[in-house]
């Protein structure tokens, strides 16, 4: 029986006859050697239908070359344990959309995944990823260069790195322009690499960019199901989720982020699942935004009785005015303390109240054993996204500075 593990990638189980080998040649998906015209491969094509399964195998795994080999890993190519009915197409679920009453975040039914589905490979080896004390959401339009730097550059004082999303409602440079830029504009960039758009082999394409230029981490997730309303003529991919990515991103040597919805049910597969990505190969983990820090504390107690080993940033709420509230509040999974956002909001200076709710969140939060640094997240203004920073900027100073407002 041939080594299967290696080329699962290619060959999910289901597709392996009664004796373990590979499907013929007619079925085997085909890669051109560098250099090798047409007329050689249409050649090659011919000799392998002469062939048994098992020389088909063989004269594959021959024709591998190092450039192909770093993209194969057994856990990321497999479609075969697709769990049925997941819109997302995925294995390693839940996402961090499920709903509060536990339905799916993109067709009106109940979240597929009632178990945990664990990783089965052994730990990968991840590259070292340094714990911003702080790490700063920077926004800016979409394509504004100018608009970026500029952002990145006020914040750059006070923050550790800055996180650049990927938004499901309005496309942006790619996630190596946008670390270039950030890199140039003197800030340590955090991207992030979402599934719902690019198929694995635009998704690989990314990985080998930012693993060439060595500017960013890379912050691997499924992405949120595009709304309704959003560009309903543009598919939704989902090749991969964000497990199986870091997995590929680990391959090639990238630090690598992975993020987990502590809020999103069912609660109780969370810490499991943040554990098999840590096996999958990530190197530190951001927790989206919770309702209060008591359950932070909560989910990593469990995560750590579980095997987590992982340096942690937890998500503070920045938002300082209606929109900017309800733009999280919106966020699928998420969950804003209610009582919390009304402080803010009714208070006689807005900006100010939620400036110091901030804080005073980010300090309790690294008070949590495992919790290294927090994610100042979200727009926190709609006033623009200078404002925006120069508030973000006001946290961050004070963070850093050990200062209770």
């Amino acid at each position: 029986m041939p080594n299967t593990s290696a080329f699962e990638a290619f060959y999910p189980s289901s597709s392996l006859n009664g004796s373990g080998e590979p499907p013929c040649s007619k079925s085997a998906p085909r890669m051109r050697t560098p250099g090798t015209s047409r007329a050689n491969e249409d050649r090659d094509d011919d000799e392998l239908d002469s062939c048994s399964c098992g020389a088909v195998l063989h004269r594959y795994r021959r024709r591998m070359r190092p450039w192909q080999a770093c993209f194969v890993h057994p856990g990321v190519g497999s479609v075969s344990n697709v769990v049925a009915g997941c819109p997302k197409k995925m294995v390693y679920g839940p996402c961090g959309g499920v709903q509060a009453d536990g339905s799916c975040e993109m067709q009106p039914a109940p979240c597929t995944f009632v178990e945990p589905i664990s990783w089965p490979y052994p730990p990968a080896a991840a590259a070292p990823v340094r714990a911003p004390v702080v790490l700063t959401d920077v926004s800016a339009p979409p394509a504004d260069a100018a608009m970026l730097s500029r952002t990145a550059r006020l914040l750059a004082p006070s923050c550790d790195a800055v996180l650049v999303g990927d938004h499901q409602d309005r496309p942006d440079f790619s996630p190596t322009l946008l670390a270039r830029l950030l890199h140039d504009a003197g800030v340590v960039p955090w991207v992030t690499l979402a599934c719902r758009d690019r198929n694995r082999v635009v998704l690989e394409q990314e990985l080998r960019s930012l693993r060439y230029d060595g500017f960013a981490t890379v912050l691997c997730v499924t992405g949120d199901g595009r709304a309704f309303d959003v560009r309903p003529e543009v598919t939704q991919v989902f090749d991969l989720d964000g497990t199986r990515l870091a997995a590929l991103a680990a391959s090639v040597g990238l630090p690598v982020a992975v993020a987990e919805t502590i809020t999103a049910r069912p609660t109780g597969l969370r810490p499991g699942r943040l554990v098999g990505k840590q096996r999958a190969g990530a190197g530190i983990a951001v927790l989206n935004i919770a309702s209060s820090v008591t359950q932070v504390a909560g989910f990593m107690a469990a995560a750590q009785q579980a095997g987590l080993t992982l340096p942690v940033i937890a998500s503070v709420p920045v938002y300082t005015d209606e929109r900017s509230a309800a733009v999280l509040s919106a966020l699928p999974g998420l969950e804003l303390d209610p009582l919390g956002v009304r402080r803010v909001l009714d208070a006689t200076d807005p900006v100010s109240a939620g400036i110091a709710r901030a804080v005073e969140d980010a300090v309790a939060l690294q008070r949590i054993v495992g919790v290294e640094g927090v994610n100042l997240s979200g727009m926190a203004s709609a006033r623009g996204p200078m404002f925006a920073a120069e508030v973000q900027a006001e946290i961050g100073r004070a963070i850093k500075a050990g200062v209770q407002m």
